[in-house]
């Protein structure tokens, strides 16, 4: 499966992007407006037009290259459940969504995907958000598919639920299908990380892996203006505390042959997990590269698709357009 191509937007750490690259599309441009996240992207992938710049203001007329495309694909930062559309004071998140179906109108790709929070397919307080994209897709002849998935279906050791639209041309459309679980059990945070802590040298390794036996819960990334990395809401941290993790910040590096790993004497005494390990619950490769400061780079890893994920729906929407498209109903 090739020759597919696609424009990615808000790419982040390109988590969506290498997820498609997989799947076998070829990239014609990335873009985002986070220094950190560009260098990121240019580190792992120096053969990919990557562009440094605000989607709002990303004009297609300038970058031909994005004309005429099998995808547009957009991991945009998560909506907030206050949100609605078309309001004066919508946030940038909204303003994101809809910056993307506008950008349809120009670049009129085959397929569109968008991933954001799980709510964005079905949950009432989006409605609206679903009904713009309707009126200002449909008809320019794009048939729609809403759906959630979940990160832990796809061998990611993560419960990580997203909100995916995907639209498709109308002569395409009717061969889509929604990916479909890859794993059968789920991973755990034990099997996936257990090499990274014994690495220095830690002998409890093993016994903290085996305590460690479930998915991680949601790696949240949180905002520019928020202060330093965690891992995630109170609720998350109470789950990482089972697994004997201090979810209160991250670490720098992985246990030493002296850590005392001892959770009942409180969190100096309970593993962190480094930004490196985060990814790797993200579903990102061990030699995938993430520039910038500690909590640059934790922003990126939690903000990111994951590339399991990124790669089932990619190769679901590839099935579809590289099968022979339905004859139009003549009227």
């Amino acid at each position: 499966m090739s020759g597919l191509t696609f424009v990615d937007v808000c790419s982040g750490a390109g988590g969506l992007a290498l997820g498609l690259e997989r799947a076998g599309f070829e990239p014609r441009l990335l873009l985002d407006d986070d220094e950190d996240a560009v260098q990121t992207l240019r580190t792992n992938r120096q053969h990919w037009n990557v562009l440094h710049t605000d989607l709002l203001g990303f004009d297609p007329k300038d970058h031909r290259e994005s004309y005429d495309v099998d995808l547009l694909a957009a991991g945009l930062p998560r909506v907030k459940s206050s949100a609605t559309v078309k309001r004066a004071d919508s946030d940038i998140e909204v303003r994101l969504l809809e910056a993307t179906v506008y950008l349809v109108h120009a670049i009129r790709p085959r397929a569109v995907l968008i991933e954001n929070v799980p709510g964005l397919a079905h949950a009432d307080k989006y409605q609206e958000f679903r009904d713009f994209a309707r009126a200002e897709l449909a008809h320019l002849g794009y048939e729609f598919s809403w759906f959630v998935v979940n990160a832990v279906d796809f061998g990611v050791p993560q419960n990580r639920k997203q909100g995916i639209l995907v639209a498709i041309e109308q002569r395409w459309a009717a061969a889509f299908r929604p990916p479909t679980p890859t794993v059968q059990e789920p991973m755990t945070v034990g099997i996936a990380l257990g090499p990274t802590m014994a690495s220095r040298g830690w002998t409890d390794a093993s016994r903290w892996a085996a305590q460690a036996d479930q998915p991680a819960p949601t790696l949240v990334g949180g905002s520019k203006n928020r202060g330093g990395a965690d891992l995630g809401p109170t609720g998350a941290k109470r789950k990482w505390a089972t697994m004997g993790v201090n979810a209160h910040t991250v670490g720098d590096t992985v246990p030493g042959p002296d850590f005392v790993w001892d959770p009942e004497l409180g969190r100096d005494n309970m593993v962190k997990i480094t930004v490196e390990q985060a990814a790797l619950l993200q579903g990102f490769p061990a030699t995938w590269e993430i520039a910038g400061r500690k909590t640059a780079r934790y922003r990126q890893v939690g903000h990111a698709t994951p590339p399991p994920v990124g790669a089932a729906l990619g190769q679901a929407i590839a099935e579809a357009l590289v099968g022979d498209p339905a004859v139009p109903v003549a009227g």
